[in-house]
């Protein structure tokens, strides 16, 4: 998979949040920053 450049518009996509509510990246559309954060796991 290629590394993302800074600056480059995200493709949309939807995963599941801790509580297995589907959140997708377009909810946050017109936020001036969104974090996205992939845990490889937890200890």
């Amino acid at each position: 998979m290629p590394r993302v450049q800074v600056n480059t518009q995200a493709p949309d996509f939807s995963l599941p949040d801790l509580q297995g509510r589907t959140v997708t990246l377009s909810d946050f559309f017109g936020h001036r920053h969104v974090v996205v954060v992939f845990n490889r796991g937890f200890l």
